[in-house]
């Protein structure tokens, strides 16, 4: 059994097409096709249901899978460490982030490339269902989520932030002279918010019926950048996470206004698979993470916009 069959086949699985997943090996399709082929025949059990097309794996596929992805990750763990031996680490960390954390990434992968300049990062937006996937697949090394989330198995949880929920507005706008506002009086503002699909949005809809309102944006975005890519015209209102101040700021014409209620949302974190031997790579990322003190520069950032009145 060679480290490059299993390669094929995790590649297959996440592919779930021969010819994409021997694009990404980059082989041709009938190499992979091959060498998936020599596996079964090796560990003489069906791995692959076989059609017209690929079918997905069989109960044994299923199992092989698994331990390929586990066997690989151990692999990378060695060289991981073996590169620590040879004068500082190297790799590739593989960092999946929800969309709405994107803006404060940088306040880890900036250090942890500071402290290890032989090392990369290789960051990828992701949904929440799709980091418990690549948690558990070995997929990715750690990721930056929130840490409520209940579908999380079997990982270690290291809390970075709160959200804190402000209001960007008009400076002109109805409330220019507001040093506070009830979310009720930010419902009756034309809106730009995240769509329903996106947890932020879901967790600001819940603030809002706390204070008997309703919001009903006229714009509905699936991205922090799309929202903000409206917010200049001087229009449009939004509720946003502080931690978004970090990367966007406040756009000319606008105003950051404190939020009066449930201002505190979930706390945001890192998390990384609970997994034995640990992953050199991840762990160094914890260890950046420990002392970034990223809760309190998102704070103080606030702070500044706020002045007296967070």
């Amino acid at each position: 059994m060679l480290l490059r069959q299993l390669e094929y086949l995790v590649a297959l699985a996440r592919e779930r097409h021969f010819a994409r997943a021997a694009a990404a090996c980059y082989v041709s399709q009938p190499a992979l096709s091959a060498a998936v082929r020599r596996l079964e025949h090796e560990l003489d059990v069906p791995i692959v249901r076989r059609g017209r097309r690929y079918e997905g794996l069989t109960p044994e596929g299923e199992l092989v899978l698994a331990w390929a992805h586990r066997i690989l990750a151990e692999r990378d763990a060695l060289q991981q460490e073996l590169s620590m031996l040879g004068g500082g680490l190297s790799g590739t960390l593989r960092l999946g982030v929800v969309p709405t954390a994107l803006p404060a990434a940088s306040l880890l992968t900036t250090p942890f490339c500071e402290r290890h300049p032989r090392a990369r990062v290789a960051l990828e937006s992701l949904s929440s269902t799709d980091i418990t996937h690549g948690l558990s697949e070995f997929e990715l090394d750690a990721a930056m989520t929130y840490l409520d989330d209940d579908t999380l198995r079997q990982v270690r949880r290291f809390p970075l932030y709160e959200e804190r929920y402000v209001l960007l507005t008009p400076v002109d706008g109805p409330l220019a002279a507001a040093t506070r506002a009830r979310w009720s009086q930010a419902a009756a503002l034309p809106l730009c918010l995240l769509n329903p699909r996106m947890r932020n949005r879901r967790i600001i809809d819940e603030c809002f019926a706390a204070d008997d309102a309703t919001a009903a944006p006229a714009i509905e975005s699936d991205s922090v950048a799309g929202l903000y890519a409206h917010l200049p015209a001087g229009r449009w209102s939004s509720v946003i996470s502080h931690a978004w101040l970090h990367m966007f700021g406040v756009p000319e014409g606008m105003r950051v206004v404190a939020l009066e209620g449930p201002a505190h949302g979930p706390r945001v974190g890192l998390v990384v698979a609970r997994s034995e031997p640990r992953a050199v790579l991840a762990e160094a990322l914890l260890k950046v993470a420990r002392e970034a003190g990223v809760r309190d520069a998102l704070d103080a950032l606030l702070r500044t916009y706020l002045g007296d009145h967070g």
